[in-house]
């Protein structure tokens, strides 16, 4: 099975005007089918339960509004951002503890994801909320509804930030670490990558590890990754590509959205997978703004592809404001309990996910196949578009005012319309 997906974060002094560049590429099974969603903030009533991918879990009294990349057949999301200006993305990792209890339809890391941006008003919260599903009921079950794919499974990390900080947390089974970053840059791949640096941990975290025989007091300092990681402290070219690319780009000290589109653009590296059994199956970059002042905040601006392979597709604006709406184009259709997933046994058919954008998407894609000039020419006009975008929201978040709030309520939409046109 590909390993895959990139997360990264650049906080002050690699930013400019204090801003945190959130980034992330999706990197899933090539026909799988990821949709953008928004949900509104809710309140729910005692006692109520939520349903995620596999089970059911007590509901909170409120859930804060957020708008999710997602596999389209969980529930849970690959990456998304919540309306307090978190963000939240996950990696699968592989470890010591790995094992045929992975299957046990449990939390997958993806509604892990899911849970901690509906619950969290910081980082620092989607931290403990993380911490404690974690402990109960767990993280688990197949992470594929693909054909010979469903023995999938693997543990999880996530990278969390908001306009303030971020947070790396990694996990081994039950276990789990969390470093706190502050400054400067990060990324996490698909491996354990926090060292001695723990800033919380699960319970007892290194009296478990001795239990297990995986560490001693004579080994030196508890090092997160060296004790539970399969590969010892040895990191991929993936991730010190990644590393370096967030350093070249950040040194400046004014890195910014384009910089985070082009290191998630970077096919070299392995960052961005354009075809075969695993393909980038979708990716976001948010940019978390702190308040410029209460009566008029500069509010986070979070930009979504909503296709695969970010190479050729183009990223769209959204923005928290009242009223928000994203339409329906980059939804997929919903099958209820006819769905797969939700019958039992699971996964025994398979149904078409494709949302309208996705559809659109696939002409694009052709023409670049078949090396139409065509397709150059429309990618060209594409990019065109993004980058006019990207000007035209910089120029209205650094001049925004309760009046911009109408204009950017359907931005998402609007982008996502234009570019289905494009298609056509």
């Amino acid at each position: 099975m590909a390993r895959s997906c990139d997360t990264f974060v650049a906080l002050p002094p690699a930013t400019a005007d204090g801003r945190v560049i959130f980034g992330k590429n999706s990197d899933r099974p090539g026909s799988e089918v990821q949709e953008v969603v928004f949900v509104p903030a809710a309140d729910h009533p005692d006692g109520s339960k939520v349903q995620c991918t596999y089970i059911s879990i007590d509901q909170v009294s409120h859930t804060h509004a957020v708008i999710l990349s997602k596999p389209a057949w969980m529930w849970g999301a690959e990456m998304g951002a919540n309306d307090q200006g978190v963000c939240v993305g996950n990696e699968a990792v592989w470890t010591k503890l790995n094992g045929p209890s992975d299957l046990e339809e449990k939390l997958l890391g993806m509604d892990l994801v899911r849970l901690a941006l509906e619950r969290a008003s910081s980082a620092s919260e989607a931290v403990d909320v993380i911490g404690q599903l974690l402990d109960k009921p767990g993280q688990g079950g197949p992470c594929s509804e693909e054909p010979g794919q469903q023995a999938w499974s693997y543990h999880n990390s996530f990278l969390i930030a908001d306009a303030t900080s971020a947070w790396v947390l990694e996990t081994a089974g039950p276990y789990w670490a969390a470093e706190h970053v502050t400054e400067g840059v990060r990324n996490i791949s698909n491996e354990l990558s926090i060292g001695t640096k723990i800033d919380r941990s699960s319970a007892n975290l290194v009296e478990e590890a001795k239990k297990r025989g995986l560490y001693k007091d004579d080994m030196g300092p508890f090092h997160f990754t060296k004790v539970f990681s399969e590969n010892g402290s040895q990191t991929s070219f993936r991730y010190r590509h990644g590393l370096k690319m967030l350093k070249d780009l950040s040194s400046s000290g004014g890195f910014g959205a384009r910089d985070m589109f082009k290191i998630l653009r970077d096919e070299e590296s392995g960052i961005c997978m354009k075809d075969g059994s695993f393909v980038s199956t979708g990716s976001q970059v948010s940019v978390l703004s702190p308040a410029s002042s209460a009566a008029c905040p500069t509010p986070c601006c979070h930009w979504f592809t909503a296709t695969p392979n970010p190479i050729t597709s183009i990223y769209k604006p959204f923005i928290f404001a009242p009223g928000a709406s994203i339409g329906s184009s980059t939804v997929s259709p919903q099958f209820g309990d006819d769905d797969p997933v939700r019958k039992t046994p699971r996964f025994q058919s398979q149904v078409d996910r494709r949302h309208a954008l996705y559809r659109g998407h696939e002409t694009l894609r052709e023409l670049l196949d078949q090396e139409d000039a065509k397709g150059t020419a429309l990618l060209a006009n594409l990019r065109e578009l993004e980058d006019k975008c990207v000007d035209d929201m910089e120029e209205l978040l650094k001049k925004f005012d309760e009046h911009a709030n109408a204009r950017v309520a359907c931005i998402f939409q609007h982008m996502a319309e234009i570019e289905l046109n494009f298609y056509k």
